[in-house]
């Protein structure tokens, strides 16, 4: 889905470390230029801001993954904060948090990586395995699927990946469409308009996640 543009005034590098910020303006880009993050609104006439991810090479801002989906910022004063116990929080003008990233586990030097993926990640400095990621947002999809990005359902813990609609041009919040696995009977891949299913793949399809 296209995005209208904004200026930018600065132009960070693909890393945040503990106590670094991320404010209106500035952006983090992946080491090989394909994707940004930073603060946008989804339509010029919007006054709504949230935090997502684009494709920086595309001159009309497509944006695959917004934050703060449901908790739009009023103005331009919101900032992007990383703690040094490895947690993103989004705070708005009164510093009330409007989002933030969770994870039970913990980091000795705990960064955050925009990656070539679009995948923005919270990791160990020292630690290269995806595995050990602490959080990533390709575990939150949004309406864009990305390469690696999965959609499913672990039946150990019932933890989802599933895409949902914008509700509208300059709404991200979650719309009325889903795509999922439905894991009744035969898992097949469908998709959702409220609580009916519009499309489904043909019975018996297995997929591998």
């Amino acid at each position: 889905m296209e995005r209208n543009c904004d200026e930018w005034t600065a132009t960070a590098v693909d890393t945040l470390s503990p106590s670094q910020s991320l404010r209106n303006g500035e952006t983090l880009a992946s080491a090989d230029g394909s994707f940004e993050l930073g603060f946008f609104s989804p339509t010029v006439s919007s006054t709504s801001r949230f935090l997502g991810i684009w494709y920086k090479k595309v001159s009309k801002r497509t944006v695959v993954w917004v934050a703060n989906r449901e908790t739009p910022i009023s103005d331009n004063k919101g900032v992007l904060l990383f703690s040094n116990h490895g947690i993103l929080s989004l705070l708005n003008s009164t510093n009330s948090t409007v989002w933030s990233s969770n994870t039970s586990k913990t980091a000795q030097e705990p960064v955050v990586r925009l990656l070539n993926s679009g995948n923005l990640v919270v990791k160990d400095g020292k630690d290269n395995n995806p595995a050990d990621n602490l959080w990533q947002s390709f575990d939150y999809p949004c309406e864009t699927l990305l390469s690696g990005m999965k959609i499913g359902k672990n039946l150990v813990t019932g933890f989802e990946w599933f895409l949902s609609s914008w509700k509208s041009t300059d709404d991200p919040a979650p719309g009325q469409y889903f795509v999922r696995i439905n894991i009744s009977g035969y898992p097949q891949l469908v998709i959702e308009k409220g609580s009916k299913i519009a499309y489904r793949t043909d019975r018996g399809m297995v997929f591998a996640l």
